[in-house]
């Protein structure tokens, strides 16, 4: 009859060998970390928020902690989430293009295609906002102003190549103008105070983003860059009907380290499947003004390859960084 030693020694080989997910008790022994690479407040903690808090309801056991992660317009959230253990404890709130620019105008510590992308969230049109002190109006008040006055029209975004800024270069082309003067942000919350402070004299952040302001009165749209008028937002033209033929926004959604073991990838897709088919989770993201345009796993990561693919081309045709 073999010894307890024996039999303890026997269980702790099987224990050591065993995978880890097998040992853990994935996910109830321990929050999951979503980190958020810009400050809160902004559309890209909005989504995290809200959406893991449905895919609790769906993922047994599952606690969500936000870790925001500001800084280089979120490149450091970015690396932070690439370099994370990939064992289902660490997510990443994305936002799209400015994941994909990144690394084509500067060294980063991140490959795009590296990450394991779960879901899609939002696809948010881009807006160009003023102050509602600002005597502009419309777009074409915001052009003559940069026409009168070539280069000097101060305008903010959440950072260098990001699709706000982005969305001010496609304005510019498809106007003619000369560039405007960039001012980069960490984040659409710094943004709109230094907006609402009279720093800036224009801000281009998304559309869900400035919600909360525009419905206060404290800051004006003057277009919106979605191929048609969002439903939250119907009072506000798109710069297509004003004229300029720019479509421009951002996609958020939630992506892992790469390596995530098949499980664990399994059952995030599939509980954020379900909680974005929630009636609730539909009722919470219309209440705070979420745009979904919903995508899971493989067809997430190949929109976002896509969308990297073209932004290389442009870079080769114009890059953004001159600007």
């Amino acid at each position: 009859m073999p010894s307890r030693r024996h039999v303890l020694a026997g269980a702790a080989a099987l224990t050591l060998g065993a995978p880890r997910l097998a040992r853990a008790a994935w996910p109830a022994d321990r929050p999951i970390e979503v980190i958020i690479p810009y400050p809160p407040g902004g559309g890209v903690d909005s989504m995290a928020r809200v959406v893991t808090a449905a895919v609790a309801q769906h993922l047994e056991g599952a606690r969500f902690v936000m870790v925001n992660k500001p800084g280089a317009g979120g490149q450091l959230g970015f690396e932070a989430g690439q370099a994370a253990a990939p064992d289902g404890y660490t997510l990443l709130a994305t936002s799209v293009p400015a994941l994909v620019t990144y690394p084509i105008e500067r060294a980063t510590r991140y490959r795009v295609e590296n990450f394991t992308y779960i879901a899609n969230v939002v696809d948010d049109p881009g807006g160009l906002f003023v102050a509602a002190a600002s005597p502009w109006r419309n777009a074409a008040d915001l052009l003559r102003a940069a026409r009168e006055k070539p280069g000097e029209v101060t305008y903010g975004t959440t950072g260098i190549g990001s699709d706000d800024h982005l969305l001010a270069i496609a304005v510019e082309e498809a106007a003619g103008l000369r560039p405007m003067n960039h001012a980069p942000f960490n984040g659409s919350a710094p943004l709109q105070t230094a907006l609402m402070g009279g720093h800036l004299q224009l801000g281009a952040f998304n559309m869900s983003e400035g919600l909360a302001q525009l419905r206060a009165g404290t800051i004006r749209c003057l277009g919106q860059a979605g191929a048609t008028r969002w439903a939250q937002t119907p009072e506000v033209p798109t710069l297509k009907e004003q004229g300029l033929d720019v479509i421009s926004g951002a996609t958020r959604g939630i992506a892992a380290p790469g390596g995530l073991p098949a499980e664990v990838t399994a059952r995030l897709e599939a509980a954020f499947r379900a909680a974005m088919a929630d009636p609730a989770f539909l009722r919470d993201a219309d209440r705070v003004g979420l745009p979904l345009a919903p995508q899971i796993g493989a067809d997430y990561r190949r929109t976002v390859l896509a969308t990297e693919q073209d932004l290389r081309g442009l870079w080769q045709r114009r890059p953004w960084q001159d600007k």
